[in-house]
């Protein structure tokens, strides 16, 4: 008997016992019944609990709050911040300026207008006084709009996460950094109060210019105290803070008024300014503090160092930066100066690879006296020089430079432009007239292609200045940078467009980064390879023969109406220069310099310093550019010219059978660039402005004024 599963007894059939069964054969007896299969072994993360879990989880996250503490500066973040210096090095590593910041006094919060720290709480961070130092739906929010924009465009900050980031840690941009920051933030917000962490920050934070905090920011823009600070002034520094560089309002003043409104309808939503107050509210004006003293640098220092505030993210302490800046050629840039006889004119320089590198910068005869950069922030009308594009354009339209153009005169409308002494050739082929600088013939082919063709060449090589279209375009009549221009002729010299000036290094990128920059960076130009021939000309038998060397040069000459500028513009095989010759008022330079004459031999002395060539006899003029001089008679000849230091004049001596004839002539006589049509002071020119008497427009030369 045995009990089945339902619990009944049960008869058993005779011999079988429990456990047995019959094999089935005839005469076979009973068997016994085989174990039940062992149940299949479960996988090793299967066999966890949530008890495994949690321990697990708790275990990780003690680990990685030990590996914080470890290296984050807990410790430091408690202590007074340094204040933050860079050093700016020459491509060879050498130090070539060193900067300081403009860091004061910290700001207390109880002695502030109310209004100030509200816009910075308004625009930066609405629940700073509820949140524990991290905003998890300020994180998120960020991260839906960085996703939407296929990059990082937006942060999830706090202001206790910027000031541990600004403060305590590096730029770059890792899990890493970001969980110090977040540990940091933490330890700030246990041990710092609301305001403490407060006027931390408004006393540290960067407000371009390579100015720290608010006061120092208040003083420098608008020449206040911070605790005398207005609604408006308040709301430009705020709204600075997002891109201090960019909207640093010395520099971008319609964009820091455009960022301050957006601060003040912030503080209108959180209730800080009602709706009748803002709509009183007149915009800031800057009120900009006189330097106190002439800070440690140069003209490239000045022009690199915003750049490199940016790409170091406004750090504190100690930084190196390295630019492109070759210390040899900035050496030999200052001596070639220093040695023209420029008397009481102005002169710029600018020096730089194909590719855009800046090697070389000169913006004025002394930094000490005057930092205004002539080469990066005046824009003067470049004459001649201009006509690069207006030739680019004809080749682009199928031109060559054995192309026909009349040399004839000319009108446009009421304006008749004309060539400088009145001379006219008749016909020429195109490396003739760019080489001769005929304005008549610039100006026919000028129309005959399109001006919106020149300004789109323009355009293409780089040039971002307003261009007035209008028939006098193509003699250079709209002001431009020297740092433009000569980025325009290095597009030649490199065979492809635009060549960005640049003044540091370029940073390591992925591989991948470096093979799309340089599919879709630069674009190639067939029209190139006729454009060498025609600067060639130039200073082979052009108006550009002072500027001859021992290698091939290209280059272009370019004068302004009544010589008010001087340019050459050109390049060897590896190096393009721009040399501009003016005065800051605009007045006339003496003796009618022009931009064959004193700027292409700066450019000559230049060149053959740097790359190791020699300045040659410029070659006889090509008939009808000047009257060649008489010959000798038979005996003894012979002649030499000695430039008088501080004048624009050569003291001659030459000797004949006749005897010996002493002459005084001037240097810049040679220069076929006709004088432009005057426009008076450009616009958007930069710099000094020019007298009462020289602000008064003057019609073009023969015609009227556009």
């Amino acid at each position: 008997m045995r009990i089945d599963s339902t619990g009944q007894w049960q008869e058993l059939p005779a011999g079988q016992v429990p456990g047995q069964t019959h094999s089935g054969h005839p005469g076979g007896g009973w068997e016994p019944v085989p174990p039940p299969p062992a149940p299949p072994k479960k996988a090793w993360w299967r066999r966890w609990t949530w008890k495994h879990i949690v321990l697990s989880a708790l275990a990780l996250f003690m680990l990685t709050i030990a590996w914080l503490a470890i290296t984050a500066p807990l410790s430091k973040s408690l202590q007074p911040i340094a204040a933050p210096s860079l050093t700016l090095l020459s491509a060879e590593g050498e130090p070539i300026a060193r900067r300081g910041a403009d860091i004061r006094e910290p700001v207390h919060i109880k002695d502030l207008p109310k209004h100030v720290p509200q816009a910075f709480v308004a625009i930066e961070d609405r629940r700073f006084y509820s949140h524990m130092g991290i905003s998890l739906r300020g994180i998120a929010r960020a991260a839906w709009r960085n996703v939407g924009a296929g990059g990082v465009r937006e942060g999830g900050s706090t202001l206790t996460q910027q000031l541990a980031k600004t403060s305590f840690l590096s730029s770059e941009r890792t899990m890493g950094r970001k969980a110090q920051e977040v540990l940091i933030s933490f330890w700030l917000e246990a041990w710092l109060t609301k305001e403490e962490i407060l006027e931390r920050y408004l006393s540290n934070v960067y407000f371009g210019d390579n100015v720290y905090g608010l006061r120092a920011a208040a003083n420098h823009y608008f020449n206040v105290q911070p605790e005398k600070l207005s609604v408006p002034q308040a709301a430009m520094l705020a709204g600075m803070v997002k891109a201090p560089s960019r909207l640093a309002p010395t520099r971008n003043l319609k964009a820091a008024r455009t960022r301050a409104s957006v601060v003040i309808a912030a503080m209108v939503q959180e209730g800080y300014v009602t709706k009748a107050q803002a709509k009183k509210l007149k915009p800031a004006r800057l009120n900009v503090e006189r330097v106190r003293d002439v800070p440690t640098g140069t003209y490239f220092a000045d022009w690199v160092l915003p750049m490199a505030r940016e790409r170091e993210d406004a750090e504190y302490g100690e930084q190196e930066v390295q630019t492109t800046l070759e210390a040899k050629l900035q050496k030999l840039a200052i001596q070639t100066v220093r040695r023209a006889p420029l008397g009481k004119a102005q002169i710029a320089m600018v020096a730089m690879r194909p590719d855009g590198r800046i090697v070389a910068m000169v913006g004025g005869k002394d930094y000490a006296r005057s930092p205004f950069n002539r080469a990066t922030q005046a824009r003067r009308q470049p004459g001649s020089a201009f006509k690069l594009f207006v030739y680019l354009a004809a080749m682009r339209s199928g031109m060559s430079p054995e192309s026909m153009i009349e040399d004839t005169p000319l009108r446009v409308d009421n304006w008749q432009p004309k060539n400088y002494g009145d001379k006219y050739r008749g016909t020429l082929t195109l490396r003739d007239a760019f080489a001769l600088s005929s304005n008549v013939a610039a100006v026919r082919l000028s129309e005959r292609v399109g001006r919106q063709n020149v300004i789109r060449a323009a355009r293409d090589l780089g040039v971002t200045s307003p261009l007035a279209d209008n028939p006098s375009l193509p003699l250079g009549t709209s002001g431009v940078t020297l740092l433009e221009l000569t980025s325009a002729y290095a597009a030649v010299a490199a065979q492809a467009y635009p060549v960005k000036p640049r003044g540091l290094e370029e940073q390591d990128r992925a591989w991948w980064q470096r093979a799309w920059n340089s599919a879709t960076g630069t674009s190639r130009d067939s029209a190139f390879g006729p454009m060498r021939d025609l600067l060639g000309a130039v200073v082979t038998r052009g108006t550009g023969r002072g500027a001859a060397l021992s290698v091939p040069a290209y280059g272009k000459t370019g004068t302004s109406q009544d010589s008010r500028d001087a340019l050459f513009v050109g390049f060897t095989d590896d190096l393009v220069v721009g040399v501009w010759v003016g005065n800051d008022d605009n007045s006339p330079l003496p003796g009618g310099i022009a931009g064959g004459g004193l700027p292409a031999r700066i450019w000559r002395d230049f060149m053959a310093g740097a790359v190791n060539a020699r300045p040659v006899q410029p070659a006889p003029p090509p008939p009808g550019l000047i009257v060649p001089l008489p010959t000798g008679a038979e005996g003894l000849n012979g002649s030499i010219s000695v430039p008088i230091e501080g004048t624009d004049v050569d003291f001659g001596v030459s000797a004949d059978g006749n005897g010996i004839t002493f002459s005084a002539t001037p240097r810049d006589g040679e220069d076929e660039d006709e004088p432009l049509p005057p426009r008076g002071r450009d616009p958007n020119a930069a710099g000094p402005p020019p007298p009462p008497a020289d602000e008064e427009e003057e019609g073009p030369e023969g015609g009227q004024g556009f």
